[in-house]
């Protein structure tokens, strides 16, 4: 029998659940949280609904699994400092330029001389790897790899190499109701299900260009008006499990990979291959290339409990270690356990989704762990 709405809500955090209603694709997503889409990111809100519940305003918070660095953007807006790790160099390329404190008007001169350099833009041949000239159409890779060109340029090029990849998303040959998981280049008209009409792939960038380069400018200016004052975010590019994390730290704030869901390297290639960054998929934990076989689960725990363990040198005594997670496997009584972490709370939430993830809803969990006796 199936269960009650009653029961079914009986264990549940509604404080920490929302519904679609309550909270518009455009809340969980405000100002930098949108700089550019990333699969699985926790909401922005439940940050703040945890850092207000666990921690003390003006401590310094640590994520390992920093991803695209909603904690340490929430971390700063609600008067913290933080510290966050990842071992995708697009995420932390990503994460930096959303934490950064800016001169706004240097940004502002930078990014509208960009926009009048884009008509025209100057499209002389440029050198495009294999999967450039596989997934773009002739224009819009001419035009991705002349504003790719322009970066140097200007004293906010980590900006602009966000929005070129952004852009570079939306500009690839693949249908519209499938930007995140394309599996081929669509070359041809095909019947769209998102606009419900026959549609063509992309054949230019310039557009996505002008449009992230302004949209850009205008989120990095509104979270600067609600981001704390003298509060920053350090990112560091590396493994959790082994790079030295300083501290100390007055607690965590992460949401792990789930083991066998998404390859974060593969997930941004078009940023790898455009912006030549370094790959470090092979460090990746729980890695969807990987699988969920018996072995790379005990891979992944193994992994999750070294970072943990590294992490647990860089606290302060007692403080909370908040870990979000669909923990259907029961993976983490064991991981928190070899880590030297006591878990004290065991929270249920409603997830109606997760921002930049189409699946619908589902439920996981809150974990809040202190350092063992």
């Amino acid at each position: 029998m199936a269960p009650t709405q009653e029961a079914l809500y009986r264990d549940i955090d509604l404080e920490l659940s929302w519904s679609e209603r309550d909270l518009p694709e455009r809340e969980r997503t405000k100002h930098v949280h949108r700089l550019h889409p990333y699969l699985g990111k926790f909401i922005p809100q439940l940050v703040e609904a945890l850092l207000a519940r666990y921690f003390r305003v003006g401590g310094r918070i640590l994520d390992p699994f920093a991803g695209s660095g909603t904690t340490l953007v929430q971390a700063l807006e609600s008067g913290f400092d933080a510290g966050g790790i990842d071992v995708a160099a697009f995420n932390a390329l990503l994460a930096r330029v959303k934490t950064e404190r800016y001169n706004l008007f240097v940004l502002e001169r930078e990014l509208r001389d960009v926009v009048g350099r884009l008509d025209p833009l100057d499209t002389a041949a440029h050198a495009a790897s294999g999967y450039v000239r596989r997934w773009f159409a002739p224009q819009a890779a001419r035009e991705l790899l002349a504003f790719r060109e322009l970066t140097p340029d200007y004293e906010h090029g980590d900006v602009l190499r966000v929005v070129l990849a952004r852009a570079a998303r939306s500009a690839r040959r693949t249908t519209h109701f499938d930007l995140d998981f394309p599996r081929a280049p669509q070359e041809g008209p095909y019947w769209c299900h998102k606009h419900r009409r026959t549609c063509r792939p992309v054949e230019a960038a310039a557009h996505f260009l002008r449009r992230y380069t302004l949209d850009t400018l205008e989120r990095i200016k509104a979270f600067s008006r609600v981001r704390a004052p003298r509060r920053a975010a350090e990112i560091l590019h590396g493994d959790a499990r082994a790079l030295p994390l300083g501290g100390p730290y007055d607690g965590v704030v992460t949401s792990p990979p789930y083991p066998g869901l998404i390859d974060y390297h593969e997930q941004h290639r078009y940023a790898y291959e455009l912006l030549g960054l370094d790959d470090r998929r092979e460090l990746e934990l729980g890695a969807a290339a990987r699988g969920t076989s018996r072995a790379a689960l005990a891979a992944y725990v193994d992994g999750i409990v070294d970072v943990l363990a590294n992490v647990r040198a860089a606290l302060r005594p007692g403080v909370p270690v908040v870990i979000v997670v669909n923990d259907r496997r029961a993976l983490y009584p064991e991981i928190l356990d070899r880590a030297g972490l006591r878990l004290d709370e065991r929270l249920r939430r409603h997830v109606n989704r997760r921002t930049g993830r189409r699946a619908g809803e589902f439920f996981e969990d809150i974990l809040v762990a202190r350092v063992g006796a």
